[in-house]
């Protein structure tokens, strides 16, 4: 039986009557009919043509027949038919194209609001990127899924970056690339001998890597991975001195210390004033290299020179006198600012909230956690990852073991969570997360929403959402077979031992091996708008809510569980970062069930598992209600509270959020507060919509905001649905 290859890649059988039905509708455009010479085309093709032929083939030997018979008239009104058919096809992406070209302000080109989608680079970037999708809708995606889109029920993130093998994200073992030096495009690099190399590397790794994936970069200990470089600095300090001052110093290379502190040098003995001295050098040494650290990730481009690097670090743990010291110049160069006193975008910092070690008063790091709240009242950073939660525990975690964080979790700024692992330890460094698709609970509940009886409607949701569970999941392990086909040659650095067990790999082997430790994701949104729709109250409201909320995503939980054994692999629940997303699936769904009060009456779905941003109450409220997601996305998850004022006079704000954390065993944090700054004379407030400086009377505001995981410098870059969002938070008490 003879197939026709479609556009989208499908086979159907071969129907000649269909051929003879397109050159009679050609000879009518010319006032011409010949029944029988059509068929007789019609039969030839179907006679000589093989058993697998595309419909592009079929076209242009009916072209040729008719190009070669006495209808040459009715060949170019067959060629003019094509030809409007394939602009057809095209001409809803080409109107978006001309609107990137005409750099519009719009959703598409605020799709992510770190991109600047106005510059040559970003437009580029965002012609290949829809001209990308199109693709990827034509080609590589299955029918079940391509159906499950088109209902609106699901997106499969990152889709413009399906067709390059690429993977999502992350954390960097840069130990391996300090002590060891790399090779990557037309250079490479020797190991790291000061901090200021280590410094330097960190940055390259995420930078170099950053070019071959399609999300965030991480350092999951970057406390431990710089503390070697701080003693290797201060041994260099000492041994200039030795050399000026014709001394011996080597007791103190690898003396003990509590701290690495500048101290007065006055009233100190010759040996103790030189060891103080090379300290005292070490340390502004430190923090020029923390400095550079920051500058760097704030300037340095990647993905064709369009966007600063996705990055985030972890750190909070390292109680030695090496690694409090980077900690502490971390914080300090974080507080002072970038430039003229900017708050940095980047690296999205991570503080790892430990008992005995970086929480509470008397823990070895406690004077650190208390700094980096008073630099997060001011600076947004760090967030906080809580070590202490069931869920993020490791047996196998010992406070005297040097290598202690290869059993801490790590998390991307963006609140991507990657620890379990069902096919080597449990950890988060050298792994990273391979894809993500979306669910839209609402749209499910939406769709049942004529079911009278609540019982049976919600007996009708979760089938559907197991359905919709499932096509996903095929989705994502066919996007996974298409990614192990790349040869590990086209992941530079990256398959060069930094993803775990790449270093086996020779250039021409397939990644197969190895990406088996990545994970998943299945991620949601607008579980409040579902349960409105399914219950007519949300989970911030009502008890029954929560109640079903926690089946819901509990039901989730339990896919993932039956997928992973059923596929050997590591799927995951995730709690959805939507930005560009956050308004899509409401467009869609507004038009097809109309204006719903609570679902549909505004411009965006709530995150993931969130209480909605316009929902008062207290902040106790807010985590009691999203704290039991957070075990059951262990994709990732994320808390948020909205702090009222100038969070810089109230540092004890941001230390009762941690302690939520700690009550309710909450995950991964952040808080949220306004920051207003004047370009023209750096002063800063905490105003809302401040446009005039009280300072200087000028009108050169940056106003700095959380968009999801991560900051935006200016929400001139945010979509039409964050900016509905930003305007209806509330704050938390």
């Amino acid at each position: 039986m003879k197939t026709v290859i479609k556009r989208d890649g499908r086979k159907v059988p071969f129907d000649q009557m269909l051929i003879t039905k397109a050159i009679l509708a050609a000879m009518k455009e010319v006032g011409t009919t010949d029944e029988d010479y059509a068929i007789k085309i019609a039969n030839k093709i179907a006679t000589k043509c093989p058993n697998e032929i595309s419909v592009e083939e079929i076209q242009n030997l009916v072209e040729e027949s008719l190009m070669a018979s006495k209808y040459k008239d009715v060949a170019r009104a067959y060629i003019c038919y094509r030809n409007e058919r394939s602009k057809a096809r095209h001409r809803e992406s080409d109107q978006t194209i001309l609107s990137i070209i005409a750099a519009e302000k719009n959703d598409i080109t605020r799709e992510n609001a770190n991109m600047n989608a106005d510059t040559p680079a970003g437009m580029v970037m965002k012609i290949a990127s829809e001209r990308s999708k199109e693709l990827v809708d034509d080609y590589l995606l299955s029918e079940e899924t391509k159906q499950v889109v088109a209902d609106n029920i699901l997106h499969i993130h990152d889709k413009d970056y399906l067709p390059t093998r690429s993977l999502t994200c992350i954390q960097h073992p840069v130990d391996k690339i300090l002590s060891g030096g790399f090779q990557a495009g037309h250079g490479e690099s020797r190991p790291a001998k000061r901090i200021e190399t280590a410094s330097i590397l960190s940055c390259i790794s995420m930078e170099s890597v950053q070019n071959v994936m399609h999300g965030g970069q991480a350092i999951p200990a970057f406390d431990f991975y710089m503390a070697p470089y701080v003693r290797v600095t201060f041994k260099e300090e000492l041994k200039k001195l030795e050399t000026v001052n014709e001394v011996d110093l080597s007791e103190a290379y690898d003396a003990p210390y509590d701290d690495f502190l500048i101290r007065p040098l006055d009233g100190m003995k010759s040996w103790e004033r030189m060891v103080q001295h090379a300290m005292n050098e070490t340390v502004r040494r430190v923090h020029q290299s923390m400095e550079a650290f920051v500058h760097n990730l704030n300037t340095i481009h990647s993905r064709g020179g369009n966007q600063v690097v996705f990055s985030s670090v972890n750190y909070g743990t390292d109680t030695s006198a090496e690694g409090r010291c980077v900690i502490r110049e971390l914080l300090l160069t974080t507080e002072k600012g970038i430039g003229n006193g900017s708050t940095a975008i980047f690296p999205i910092q991570i503080w790892k909230k430990k008992r005995g070690v970086s929480y509470l008063p008397g823990d070895p790091n406690y004077d650190l956690y208390k700094l980096a709240c008073r630099v997060t009242a001011k600076r947004f950073f760090p967030n906080f990852v809580n070590l202490d939660a069931p869920f993020n525990q490791h047996d196998k975690w010992r406070a005297d073991d040097p290598k202690r964080y290869m059993y801490e979790v790590a998390t991307m700024g963006c609140r991507t969570r990657v620890f379990e692992d069902r096919h080597g330890e449990k950890t988060s460094v050298g792994r990273g997360n391979l894809s993500f698709s979306t669910i839209n609970l609402p749209g499910i509940a939406l769709s049942v929403r004529d079911i009278e009886d609540e019982n049976e409607r919600i007996i009708a949701f979760f089938d559907k959402l197991n359905k919709a569970m499932t096509v996903t999941a095929r989705q994502l392990l066919d996007r996974y077979e298409f990614q192990c086909t790349a040869k590990a040659k086209q992941f530079p650095l990256l398959m060069q031992g930094l993803w775990v067990g790449s270093e086996t790999l020779g250039p021409n082997d397939e990644v197969r091996p190895v990406l088996k430790h990545g994970t998943l994701g299945i991620g949601f949104i607008g579980l409040a708008e579902c349960l409105v729709a399914l219950t007519g109250k949300h989970h911030g409201e009502s008890d029954e809510a929560q109640e079903l909320g926690l089946r819901i995503i509990g039901a989730m939980r339990n896919c993932v569980q039956a997928f992973s054994d059923h596929y050997d692999m590591n799927f995951s629940v995730l709690a959805t970062p939507a930005e560009g997303l956050s308004g899509k699936f409401t467009k869609k769904d507004k038009q097809k069930y109309g204006l719903i009060p609570g679902v549909t009456d505004r411009e965006y779905y709530t995150n993931s598992n969130h209480v909605p941003v316009y929902y008062k109450c207290s902040a106790a409220h807010k985590a009691q209600i999203e704290a039991p997601y957070h075990e059951l996305t262990r994709g990732g998850h994320i808390f948020y509270v909205e702090l009222d004022g100038d969070a810089t006079h109230n540092v004890e704000a941001v230390m009762n959020v941690v302690d939520l954390m700690d009550k309710f065993n909450i995950g991964y944090c952040s808080i949220n507060h306004t920051r207003n700054r004047c370009l023209d004379c750096g002063y800063e407030d905490a105003q809302k919509e401040l446009h005039t400086c009280p300072n200087c009377g000028g009108d050169n505001i940056d106003t700095l905001q959380r968009i999801t995981g991560y900051l935006v410098g200016t929400t001139d870059r945010w979509n039409s649905a964050k900016l509905a969002e930003l305007k209806d938070r509330e704050t938390h008490e």
